[in-house]
């Protein structure tokens, strides 16, 4: 006897969400250092300002320099003027000016935004509809 197979197909629809909150809380922290440039920065066609150059905000003398993540940024100040950031390389060590047009006893700022104190939540949980299913014969 022959066994005879039904064959159904069947149409889903995705789920749809609707609604939900995501609140994201950013609280950025910056730091200043400052430094003064000294004869003995400038050599071999580039400025380096090593980290025991600098003070923080406090006035407090810098063992090292910060760690950059990907979410920070740096901008340095030479005599008060922004400068281009191809110009600068900054290591927990030293910062180095690619220029040797600076002169000594000017003053250097570098300033640090960190976004490392990033967080989200989902404060009021999305709707989400459960898949149509229609089998047809």
């Amino acid at each position: 006897m022959p066994v005879i197979k039904p064959v159904y197909t069947a149409v889903a629809t995705a789920p749809v969400s609707s609604g939900g909150v995501v609140t994201t809380t950013v609280s950025p922290v910056t730091t200043n250092f400052f430094a003064t440039v000294t004869a003995g920065d400038i050599a071999g066609g580039v400025t380096t300002l090593l980290a025991a150059s600098f003070v923080d905000d406090a006035n407090a003398p810098v063992v090292a320099l910060p760690t950059l993540s990907a979410d920070d940024y740096f901008n340095v100040y030479v005599n008060g003027v922004l400068q281009q950031a191809s110009l600068s390389t900054l290591t927990p060590a030293s910062l180095v000016l690619a220029t040797t047009d600076i002169s000594v006893g000017v003053p250097v700022t570098l300033a640090v935004a960190s976004f490392g104190n990033t967080a989200s939540s989902i404060t009021t949980q999305p709707t989400i509809s459960a898949p149509t299913v229609t089998i047809n014969t």
